[in-house]
């Protein structure tokens, strides 16, 4: 499972809003830190042809933006998130066939409109599926906290 991602806490709190707001549709972004540490969750536009209730799409414009905004703040770019609307916070096949190596990729399962379970994945070496990697939440100042499902789900 490798030694996990750390989302500080704003990024967390941005990726769960961002699912809320985007519900119905799929909402995607770019993981943005350093090391495995998140700083920022940048909202990208769900650019997707297929349709946003099920799929995301982020547009090399939006890569190349992402990996900007990281060099101007001197982090990089981890990886992406986006959410599952009423469907489980694990990979689809559709997001095995368009995942790419060394990214993180954070899902965030939204019932009902009420973000619950955030999982975090990366592809295997062999592409044939993803492993699953712990997460933790960093307060702004102090030691993670283990993520579980919100309150009530």
């Amino acid at each position: 499972m490798g030694s996990g991602l750390t989302l500080q806490a704003a990024a967390e709190t941005a990726i769960r809003r961002h699912g809320r707001e985007a519900y119905p549709h799929e909402c995607c972004g770019a993981l943005i830190g350093r090391g495995r540490v998140v700083t920022e969750a940048l909202a990208l536009t769900n650019s997707t042809a297929e349709g946003p209730r099920r799929r995301f799409l982020v547009r090399p414009a939006d890569y190349r933006a992402a990996e900007r905004r990281a060099s101007e703040t001197g982090a990089e770019l981890l990886g992406f998130y986006h959410s599952h609307p009423d469907a489980p916070a694990r990979p689809s096949r559709y997001d095995l066939d368009h995942a790419w190596p060394v990214f993180a990729y954070v899902i965030v399962a939204v019932a009902a409109g009420e973000p619950a379970a955030l999982t975090s994945w990366r592809l295997l070496d062999d592409r044939s599926g993803f492993d699953e990697e712990a997460v933790t939440v960093a307060p702004e100042f102090g030691p993670g906290t283990p993520v579980g499902d919100a309150p009530g789900t």
